[in-house]
């Protein structure tokens, strides 16, 4: 598929603030399965922006505001290219054991600071393991979202999995972290993607949707054949499938604290208002999905 991306963001300030400082990761990335053609950041007011990858490999645009300013408008384009991505192996449980599994893994296997005890998620757990690491993130796809609701403004952006728990609703970057923990305790490597879903209505709707930034995972499957070479499968636990042409990678880490969309501080003690929207134009048939 190829898209034509829009991602404006725009911030009121209440009173001038200075030394605007803000980190980006909003560069679709280029991967075996897309391409990113085009890129370009415009800024009001305007600034030099500087690039670098980050740990993971995100593109990362940084640029500061130095003088007084009122607002602050980020304007991103891009045009990418993706393709479905091949059929993911098959492989038994006996695959992850091994140093090229392990090699492959590194941190994505390892605990976070503030996840739930096993007691919390005893019941999730005794359920979560499938005939084979591919049939557990297909099973996870499922059923994380029928023991959780799909409902905005429950949880936040800080929020956690014992969040979640609690109030047994949330967005796709709680299904994301929980699905991350439940394969991480089943010995599979996992990673929070941070990207873009063209998510066109169910009857065709149009070739032009307003979205949000969305969230997904990539679990590390092992190969077939022995010693074949593990594989990083996208899921989308919030639609209940696997990653495809229609998912637009910025990047991954390993939780979404690793991957914020726009990352900033200033200097001031104004307020600020923030307006975000993201337009995605389909320039060819595509796939339906919800955002």
């Amino acid at each position: 598929m190829n898209y034509d991306i829009r991602y404006l963001t725009s911030y009121r300030y209440a009173a001038p603030v200075t030394d605007n400082l803000n980190a980006l990761r909003v560069r679709p990335a280029t991967t075996s399965n897309q391409r990113c053609d085009e890129f370009h950041v415009r800024l009001d007011p305007e600034a030099r922006t500087t690039r670098h990858a980050d740990y993971f490999g995100t593109e990362v645009v940084e640029f500061g505001v130095a003088r007084p300013h009122d607002h602050l408008t980020i304007d991103v384009r891009a045009r990418v290219v993706t393709n479905d991505p091949p059929e993911p192996p098959e492989a038994p449980w006996e695959h992850l054991e091994g140093d090229t599994y392990a090699e492959a893994a590194g941190e994505f296997l390892l605990a976070g600071d503030d996840e739930p005890t096993d007691d919390a998620l005893a019941d999730l757990l005794a359920i979560a393991r499938a005939r084979t690491p591919l049939a557990t993130v297909r099973w996870l796809d499922e059923l994380i979202p029928d023991r959780f609701a799909y409902r905005p403004g429950v949880t936040y952006v800080g929020s956690t999995i014992d969040d979640l728990l609690r109030a047994g609703a949330g967005v796709c970057q709680d299904f994301v972290h929980l699905a991350l923990v439940l394969l991480r305790r089943n010995g599979i490597a996992a990673r929070y993607v941070s990207g873009y879903l063209f998510s066109a209505p169910e009857d065709g709707g149009t070739d032009s949707v307003e979205v949000q930034t969305h969230a997904w995972l990539e679990a590390l499957l092992p190969g077939t054949g022995g010693r074949g070479e593990p594989i990083w499968v996208g899921a989308d636990p919030t639609n209940r499938r696997l990653a495809g042409e229609t998912h637009v990678k910025i990047g991954h880490g390993r939780r979404y604290a690793d991957v914020p969309p726009i990352k900033g501080v200033y200097r001031g003690d104004a307020g600020a208002e923030l307006e975000a929207s993201v337009q995605m134009t389909r320039l060819d048939p595509a796939a339906s999905a919800r955002a």
